[in-house]
């Protein structure tokens, strides 16, 4: 259970309108000496509200990264397109989507987070109507790899990053992996269903329904979610002292991204984060998500089945990220980071001998293993960028998240030709195996800069 800490409260309801008191001297008329009746103070701190909204808007949004690996082998047989060529528009949407996720960010601080998440949804829901009409390999690249890259990226882990800054000051690495989670979650409701339209429907009605998905959330993001506590009057979780004043809009967007990426590109640990960042990006959404299930389709696993295992990563990616959240408040961020890569990379070393015309039980061990781990590196990344870089930790956090789109951009580019080259995806697993044993090195010489945030105990 989570243990909630004290609301700190000023002299307003949330969302209510300031009310001007007047104080009257003792004897004057109209004075009202009846004692006002205590207000009752809510169980629940408005944060773990926006917490929740924030989840649901990231699951909302999820359908759409669940189907690139679905439409492989369909834009294949239909128009005839490369594997390479399908790949390179699924890797112009992931490097678009970290590219863009550094100016989200500060978009969020100089219009807010409402309105950015809103209007990102509806660029991604028009991304993914628009391909139904597609007829050339370039309209691919434009509607998937540019506009769903586009709005995916402005409501990317940053957006979590951002929510969990402003609105938490305790339990941060929690909340940071229950959103994270919201990622695995999105793909666990919709892979499933996605792959079963794409086989009895074909692909353009699994289209229209991650369009409709992502559309649909839009009024429930602008209605319910907040950008700041002072909008509500209320403190942070966890906070203490009087509720602080919301800052003022901070402009110059982009000028404030490429000040805070200049800033921490001249230090060590921005280049060490990027770096493992990357290679997370590689070894999962560039690989795993997007060539899973071609490749056990090549070993005569039927695509449903192949889908399902990857949904059942969903499920203990959920189960992965909050432990590693949990974890993450209280033990060695970087000694984390190292056991989740070297973990991640021996797995991937033995998934070339698993794959088969069916589930077997060294695969079902697999993906539960692989799913424990899959985004387990976000919070422990997080807690170090708050760590070194402070205030603008959270568009510092977008340019790792950059740099993980582009490592999975890449990935999904190269394992497309490596298929079309040499027949098999063995290659690309055993690289990728190599990778994160590289990236588990990494982790272990980024060094402290600053006073750690103390550990809950």
């Amino acid at each position: 259970m989570l243990s909630l800490g004290p609301l700190v409260r000023t002299g307003r309801e949330p969302d209510a309108d300031p009310v001007t008191q007047t104080t009257e001297l003792p004897g004057t008329p109209g004075q009202d000496e009846r004692p006002l009746p205590p207000r009752r103070r809510p169980r629940i701190h408005r944060a773990w509200w926006v917490a929740a909204v924030t989840f649901v808007t990231i699951v909302g949004a999820a359908g759409f990264a669940s189907l690139p690996g679905l439409l492989i082998d369909p834009l294949h047989e239909e128009f005839g397109w490369s594997r390479g060529l399908i790949g390179f528009a699924v890797s112009v949407n992931l490097a678009l989507y970290g590219l863009t996720a550094p100016f989200a960010a500060a978009l969020m601080d100089r219009f807010g987070i409402r309105k950015v998440v809103a209007c990102a949804l509806t660029v991604i829901a028009a991304g993914a109507a628009l391909t139904v009409f597609m007829t050339a390999a370039w309209q691919l690249v434009l509607c998937w790899g540019v506009l769903v890259g586009i709005g995916s990226g402005s409501m990317a882990l940053a957006f979590a990053a951002t929510v969990t800054n402003r609105w938490f000051v305790q339990r941060r690495g929690l909340v940071t992996g229950i959103l994270t989670a919201g990622g695995a979650s999105g793909q666990l409701v919709f892979l499933p269903a996605l792959s079963w339209i794409v086989e009895h429907h074909h692909w353009r009605p699994a289209a229209v329904t991650v369009a409709v998905a992502a559309f649909a959330v839009v009024p429930f993001v602008w209605l319910l979610l907040r950008d700041h506590p002072a909008d509500v009057g209320l403190a942070a979780y966890g906070a203490e002292g009087p509720p602080a004043p919301k800052p003022a809009p901070r402009r110059g967007a982009a000028r404030r991204a490429i000040t805070a990426l200049a800033s921490a590109a001249r230090t060590g640990p921005f280049w060490l984060l990027a770096g493992t960042f990357a290679i997370c990006g590689a070894s999962t959404n560039g690989l795993v998500k997007t060539h899973f299930v071609p490749a056990a389709h090549d070993h005569h696993m039927p695509v449903t089945v192949a889908a399902s295992l990857l949904a059942v990563i969903g499920i203990f990616d959920i189960v992965g990220t909050v432990a590693s959240g949990w974890l993450t408040d209280r033990f060695d961020a970087r000694r984390l980071l190292a056991v989740y890569y070297a973990l991640r990379g021996l797995s991937l070393m033995f998934l070339p001998l698993l794959l088969a015309d069916s589930v077997r039980p060294p695969m079902i061990f697999f993906i539960v293993f692989y799913g424990l781990d899959w985004v387990a590196t976000v919070p422990p990344t997080i807690a170090l960028c708050r760590e070194h870089y402070g205030e603008d930790s959270a568009i510092v956090f977008g340019w790792v998240l950059a740099s993980h789109q582009v490592g999975a951009g890449l990935v999904a580019f190269v394992g497309g030709m490596v298929r079309d080259a040499f027949g098999s995806y063995d290659m690309v697993w055993y690289g990728a195996g190599a990778l994160c044993a590289m990236a588990a090195l990494m982790a272990l010489v980024i060094r402290r800069e600053r006073e750690e945030v103390p550990r809950v105990a």
